[in-house]
């Protein structure tokens, strides 16, 4: 109650402050002043003016004339004197004030000054008896009115909700955050200019697809009016770029975005920026060279030292970077040794020992790619080339000429992540063909993250590709490790965000007009009914239930405060749950595989709330949301019971 009172003093505080200084506006107009001119004068920079002006001793005035511009962050004193401080693009200033030193309209328009206008300022620089090196002003000139005050906490902007949705708050609150950005700026430059070089092009490949390929992601698709056609957002750029390969380029590289219709969480967004390159005539090894290469030169250009520290981890980028086979990590987490060679039931049997879901139809690389997935990738600190990967989760990789089970292939790991993802490019237009014909078959199965069949890039490599090593680098992850970010969205400016209460998308609403109805407030599940002549449901119970056991279960309306997958789990979502009481429920539902977490937050479900508590992941889940379930040609469909936005959360079910 009292956080509610707050945030309403908080929200008046600032219609009132916000009203008052709309009226300044207003009465600038009135008097016939532009608050926001179309000309302005900017000639210095700060950080300039402290280098050429250091050695100035205390008290000292000069006569050399600036001209500067920046936002007011502070502002005191009365009478005949004022300091203010104004930030540009490269530092702070204190602005000495004194009202003898310029005309009356230029001292008015200084007193008038809130926290937060821009200004543009012409003085001379001083510094005065307590050694403040300050710009004198002789003339002043408003050059943007600010309506909206800045947060009260301004030197500080802590709340991460506010930071994100609203950077260009964050910018002007936070010092480290504006350098973060510059850092970033840095990397992506020095990225860019290794590779050139290096001898690589940089080229540019279509956004709009009309196939999956390149990675296994979920897509999001859009439609193409002039052609009425359906397109994918890229989830990679894998071929068009290997095309280029084809073409007779040596070495190309693109940076740019990447789009997959999948979860949030502190690494994943669902626009990102990678870097990859392909070189004719290379291999894995030159690969290795490449990454190892283009990272160090970016920690260098930013400042850092050869160790750094990332969330409490020290991690050494000097030397050669180690190389281990997959294999050897999974011998290692699970205490013995194991091997491509390994049986499939000795691999399968050590794997729900530790806990892991193993399907009875994978393979014994599957099964080490599933270990090395969920509990081998963790154990590294120091980056690390994982290398020899099985076939199954490698289609695009060349194979071991003495062991065709295993690729060429490597991913860079630090810290317990994925930073690249590199290949020894599969040239072979039939090997190919055949790999794309397995993909699909998967996909046909459910995986709706599994390629699509494209045949123009198998005619592309019956053309002839040379051998050619081929990398992914993670620009984001990159700039996280980098400047020590826990989360991407400390590093992307403007990250995707869960709608604000009361938002209308402009899309969903053009969608709905474009559909010529409404759009549905439910969720649909991520795998369908299709074909209603398939359908099976489970037969009717025979055995009555009276009357008094049945109302013991208690069946309230929840409402979805936050939802987000369960770390190491590929089915359960933990649910934050609004169940009436003012305290939050926690219950967990092995539902990932039919909905994803983020589609769900604001949603009302139905659940049994009075179930005893069960340990879920170590997590206690207290309750059980409501599923329909039914088969659709064998396979299991689930629909999650969804209820009327307008219920109240605690509402009991009869």
């Amino acid at each position: 109650m009292a956080e509610n009172q707050n945030a309403a003093d908080q929200a008046s505080t600032l219609n009132d402050e916000r009203a008052t200084r709309l009226a300044k506006r207003a009465a600038l107009f009135e008097a016939g002043q532009n608050p926001y001119p179309e000309h302005s004068e900017l000639e210095d920079y700060v950080a300039d003016i402290e280098a050429k002006y250091a050695e100035l001793a205390d008290g000292e005035d000069t006569e050399d004339v600036v001209k500067i511009a920046g936002r007011v962050v502070a502002k005191r004193g009365q009478g005949k004197i004022m300091f203010i401080v104004v930030r540009d693009a490269t530092a702070e200033i204190q602005l000495f004030c004194r009202i003898n030193d310029m005309d009356e309209a230029a001292w008015n328009t200084l007193k008038s000054l809130d926290l937060g206008d821009i200004l543009g300022v012409t003085g001379v620089v001083v510094r005065t008896q307590r050694g403040q090196l300050s710009v004198a002003p002789k003339s002043a000139t408003l050059l943007a009115k600010a309506v909206r005050p800045l947060p009260e906490k301004f030197h500080g902007l802590s709340d991460k909700e506010t930071r994100y949705r609203q950077r260009y708050v964050d910018l002007i609150a936070n010092d480290d955050v504006r350098e973060t950005f510059r850092k970033r700026s840095q990397i992506l430059s020095t990225f860019r200019r290794f590779m050139e070089s290096d001898g690589y092009m940089e080229v540019e490949t279509p956004i709009l697809q009309t196939i999956q390929g390149g990675a296994t992601a979920k897509p999001f698709i859009t439609h193409f009016n002039a052609l009425d056609q359906e397109c994918y957002l890229r989830i990679a750029t894998e071929l068009h770029l290997k095309r280029c390969i084809v073409g007779g380029f040596e070495r190309v590289f693109e940076i740019g975005r990447i789009f997959r219709n999948e979860g949030m969480d502190l690494t994943h967004n669902p626009e990102f920026t990678t870097m990859e390159a392909y070189r004719a005539f290379s291999d894995l090894e030159g690969m290795k060279a490449l990454a190892q290469g283009v990272i160090k030169a970016a920690n260098k250009a930013i400042g850092n030292p050869e160790v750094i520290e990332y969330q409490g981890q020290t991690i050494d980028l000097s030397g050669e970077w180690a190389s281990r086979p997959m294999t050897d990590i999974v011998s290692d987490v699970l205490g013995k040794q194991v091997t491509i060679d390994t049986p499939v039931e000795e691999l399968a049997a050590a794997a729900r020992e530790k806990g892991l879901e193993i399907k009875p139809e994978w393979t014994a690389g599957k099964i080490i790619a599933e270990i090395y997935d969920e509990l081998g990738e963790d154990t590294i600190v120091n980056p690390t080339f994982v290398c020899d990967y099985p076939i199954e989760v490698s289609p695009l990789a060349k194979r071991f000429e003495d062991d065709p089970r295993l690729t060429h292939r490597f991913e860079l790991v630090i810290a317990g992540h994925e930073y690249a993802n590199a290949f020894s490019e599969l040239n072979d237009p039939v090997d190919q063909a055949e790999r794309f014909a397995a993909q699909m078959a998967e996909k046909a199965g459910g995986d709706d993250e599994a390629m699509e069949y494209d045949e123009d890039y198998v005619r592309a490599l019956e053309y002839g590709m040379p051998p050619a090593g081929g990398i992914g680098i993670g620009i984001d992850r990159v700039v996280m490790l980098l400047t020590n970010q826990a989360s991407i969205r400390d590093v992307l400016l403007f990250p995707h965000m869960k709608p604000e209460k009361g938002f209308q998308s402009g899309a969903a609403t053009a969608k709905a007009a474009e559909a010529g109805n409404t759009a549905s407030p439910f969720v649909k599940p991520l795998k369908p009914t299709v074909d209603y002549s398939k359908i099976a449901v489970e037969p009717l119970f025979e055995e009555f239930v009276d009357f008094d056991t049945f109302s013991k279960s208690d069946f309230r309306a929840v409402k979805v405060k936050a939802c987000e997958a369960v770390k190491k789990s590929k089915k359960l979502l933990n649910f934050t749950l609004d169940d009436g009481t003012g305290t939050d429920r926690t219950i967990l539902s092995g539902i990932h595989g039919y909905y994803e977490p983020e589609d769900l937050v604001g949603k009302t479900l139905l659940a049994i709330t009075n179930l005893p508590p069960r340990k879920m992941m170590g997590i206690p889940s207290c309750g059980m949301l409501i599923s329909a379930i039914h088969e659709e040609d064998g396979e299991e469909r689930l629909n999650l019971i969804q209820l009327d936005a307008s219920i109240p959360a605690g509402a009991k079910m009869y």
